[in-house]
């Protein structure tokens, strides 16, 4: 029986991400990443030009193009069974990515930062995440104000769904994610995580974003994101057994394992190395 859960591997193409930038920025550096993700358990690679960091500047969009369609059609390529995603607010770049290869749409605004989004999402046939976030990467950290954060996460995942199903995105194409660390303190990180199954609720697959974050950090005294990996297993692991489905994460095999074995406890024996998903993702 196959896992309850797809690990989404980071295939970052950028200079400046907060963990790795710079590693995987040349072409065949990057597919050949993303073949190894792959390997370690990952069903989905998600490949991103433009860093989403706190304070991280803007990319133009030619340089976002140069920098993901071409890995995008490489691993299209390389590892065909695997579901390819494209992690971008720009509407022309998710067009070439889909073009390339890909089948998903990782946006963090949620199809609201280029009025082409949903469209391209719609006549693409895409499966799309709807990530919450306030602001944007440059300005989101000083808008982590709510009243009560999963309420007004959730508020606004439902709102957005809605906007999706009534463009015509089938909302079985639909992946929600509360955005950890993403306009978000430390307090509201660990809010979100312990009332998830209130996200969950809400009935699209839930994807988690934790890994290697800076909360983390905080939290173990790990000033070194790559040190961090216990912390993104342990939170992991936690979202799994409220009713998260995806993990997008840079250490895929630590954490591939780590949610196979939990996945035999919170779904009383249904957990199987390794995930089968649709194309779609």
């Amino acid at each position: 029986m196959p896992a309850p859960f797809s690990v989404m591997g980071i295939v970052n193409v950028t200079p400046d991400s907060f963990s790795d930038g710079g590693e995987w920025f040349d072409t065949a550096a990057a597919v050949r990443h993303g073949v190894e993700l792959a390997a370690a358990g990952a069903t989905i690679l998600d490949v991103g030009g433009e860093s989403t960091r706190p304070g991280a500047p803007a990319v133009p969009e030619d340089e976002e193009l140069r920098r993901v369609v071409p890995v995008v059609a490489g691993l299209a390529a390389a590892v065909p069974e695997a579901v390819l995603s494209v992690d971008t607010t720009k509407a022309a770049v998710a067009l070439a990515a889909l073009g390339a290869g890909a089948t998903y749409v990782n946006d963090v605004s949620a199809l609201r930062a280029d009025p082409g989004m949903l469209g391209v999402v719609v006549t693409g046939g895409a499966r799309c995440c709807l990530m919450h976030m306030q602001g944007d990467p440059r300005t989101m950290q000083a808008r982590a104000r709510y009243e009560d954060v999963v309420d007004d996460v959730r508020a606004f995942l439902e709102e957005r769904i809605a906007v999706a199903v009534a463009a015509g995105v089938p909302l079985e194409r639909i992946d929600v994610d509360p955005g950890i660390g993403f306009a978000k303190t430390q307090d509201h990180n660990l809010e979100l995580l312990r009332r998830l199954d209130e996200i969950v609720a809400i009935g699209p697959r839930v994807v988690i974003g934790t890994s290697r974050k800076s909360f983390l950090g905080r939290l173990t005294g790990r000033d070194d994101p790559r040190q961090r990996l216990a912390g993104t297993i342990a939170t992991n692991v936690l979202a799994l057994a409220s009713g998260a489905r995806v993990f997008r994460v840079h250490d895929v095999g630590a954490v591939h394992d780590a949610l196979a074995v939990a996945a035999h406890v919170v779904d009383g024996g249904s957990g199987s190395a390794g995930a089968s998903v649709a194309r779609h993702g």
